[in-house]
C-alpha cells in the first residue's frame, strides 16, 4: 500500500507540476485560446473515457502490472519530452499522450490496491494513497513556479520534472518485484461474492454523475477570482496548493471514518461540500478561503472514499473493470457539467451556485439508497 502511494506521490508531482503550465506554454508556441480548451479538456474525456477498455483488458487478461507499467512509463516519458516540443501540434499530441498513459494505469492499480483492503480496511488503504498523491500534486507545481521564480523557463520547468518520473518508475519496479502477485494478499473469503455489477453500484454511479457535474473545476474558479479581483494573482495557486493541502489531510481523515461509518461518510461529506459553490462564486477574500477547504474536501473523497465503496460492490476478478466503468462515466458527467458550468458562468454565477448546489443535494438520497442496498445484499 505504502509503495504505491509513493508512487502516486512522485507520479503527480510530474504530471501535476507539468499541467500548471501546459496552458500557457501552448500559447507560447502559437496556439489560441480554443485550441488549449480542446487539449486540455478533450485529453481529460479522452482519459476517462479510455479507463473502461483498460480496466476490462486488465480483468481479461489478468495482466495487471504489466498494463499498470506501462500506463506509468508512457506518462513519465512525455512529460519531461514536452521540454523539447517544438511546436504546439507536437506539444498537443504529448499532453493527450500523458493523459491516456493515467487512464492505462489506474483501474489496474486500484484493482490491485484493493487486495490489501482486506486487512488494512478500504477507506483507510485509498485514502493513504490519496493523502500521498495529493501531497505530491502540491510539491510539483510548487516546484515548477520555483524553476519560473528563478527565471528559468516553461521548458526548465518540464525538464526538471525528469527527476520525480525517474523516482516514479523506480519505486514503481520495486513494488513490482516485492509483491508480483497482489491478490494473494487477500483471502477468498474477504473477496465479495458478487458477479457482474449490483443494483448499488449504478445506483452509486448516479449519485457521483450529478456531483461529477456539480463540481467546478478549479481554472474556473481561478477565473472568478482574477476576473472579481478576490485575490492578488500570485495567491491564485497558493489557494490551490492549500486545498491540495487539505485533500492531503481529508483523504486520511474520511479513510478512516469511511471504514467505520461506510457510505454515511460519503453523504454527510456531499452535504459539507454542497456549500463551497455560493463561498467561492459569490463571496470575497475570506469565505473564498473556506470554499476551497470545503472544494479540497470533496476533491479527498472522490478520490479516496469513493474508490473504496466501489472495492465492496465487486468481486475481486472484476474491479478493474468495475473502476474503469466508473471512471469512464465520471469523467463523461463531468466534461458536461463543466461546460454547462461555464456557460451558466457566463450568464451569471447565482445561476452557476443554484445548479451546482441542487445537484450535490439530490446526490444524497441515492447515495443513501446504495447504503442500504449494501447493508442488505
Amino acid at each position: 500500500m505504502l509503495l504505491i502511494g509513493v508512487v502516486s506521490m512522485f507520479s503527480d508531482m510530474t504530471h501535476e507540476g507539468a499541467r500548471g503550465i501546459t496552458g500557457p506554454f501552448l500559447g507560447s508556441l502559437g496556439a489560441s485560446g480554443l485550441v488549449v480548451a480542446v487539449v486540455a479538456g478533450g485529453g481529460e474525456l479522452l482519459g476517462y473515457v479510455l479507463r473502461f477498455v483498460f480496466g476490462y483488458a486488465a480483468d481479461r487478461t489478468g495482466r495487471y502490472w504489466p498494463i499498470t507499467a506501462v500506463g506509468y512509463t508512457v506518462q513519465m516519458v512525455v512529460v519531461p519530452l514536452l521540454a523539447l516540443a517544438g511546436n504546439w501540434p507536437v506539444a498537443a499530441v504529448l499532453i493527450v499522450a500523458e493523459r491516456s498513459g493515467r487512464a492505462m494505469r489506474n483501474p489496474a492499480r486500484d484493482a490491485m490496491l484493493a487486495h490489501t483492503t482486506a486487512e488494512l480496511g478500504r477507506g483507510w488503504v485509498f485514502g493513504v494513497r490519496e493523502a500521498l498523491d495529493a501531497a505530491g500534486a502540491m510539491i510539483g507545481p510548487l516546484i515548477v513556479a520555483g524553476v519560473l521564480y528563478l527565471h528559468g523557463t516553461y521548458r526548465g520547468g518540464f525538464a526538471v520534472l525528469a527527476v520525480p518520473a525517474v523516482l516514479t518508475l523506480l519505486v514503481l519496479a520495486s513494488a513490482w518485484r516485492q509483491y508480483p502477485h497482489p491478490s494473494d494478499l487477500e483471502s477468498a473469503e474477504a473477496a465479495p461474492g458478487r458477479r457482474g455489477r449490483p443494483r448499488a453500484f449504478w445506483i452509486y454511479l448516479t449519485g457521483m454523475g450529478l456531483i461529477a457535474a456539480a463540481y467546478a473545476d478549479y481554472p474556473l474558479i481561478a477565473y472568478r477570482f482574477g476576473k472579481d479581483h478576490i485575490v492578488s494573482d500570485a495567491w491564485i495557486p497558493v489557494l490551490y496548493a492549500g486545498a491540495m493541502a487539505t485533500e492531503a489531510l481529508a483523504a486520511l481523515a474520511l479513510g478512516r471514518l469511511f471504514d467505520r461509518w461506510g457510505m454515511w461518510t460519503v453523504a454527510v461529506t456531499t452535504l459539507m461540500t454542497a456549500c463551497f459553490p455560493p463561498l467561492v462564486f459569490l463571496g470575497g477574500a475570506a469565505l473564498a478561503v473556506i470554499g476551497m477547504v470545503l472544494w479540497g474536501l470533496g476533491m479527498a473523497a472522490q478520490e479516496s472514499i469513493v474508490k473504496a465503496a466501489i472495492t465492496g460492490m465487486t468481486d475481486a476478478d472484476h474491479r478493474a473493470s468495475a473502476f474503469g466503468l466508473f471512471d469512464t462515466g465520471f469523467g463523461i458527467c463531468w466534461f458536461a457539467g463543466s461546460l454547462a458550468l461555464g456557460a451558466l458562468y457566463d450568464h451569471s454565477a447565482t445561476s452557476l451556485v443554484i445548479f451546482s448546489v441542487a445537484l450535490q443535494l439530490a446526490a444524497i438520497p441515492l447515495l443513501v439508497k446504495v447504503r442500504h442496498d449494501i447493508r442488505s445484499a
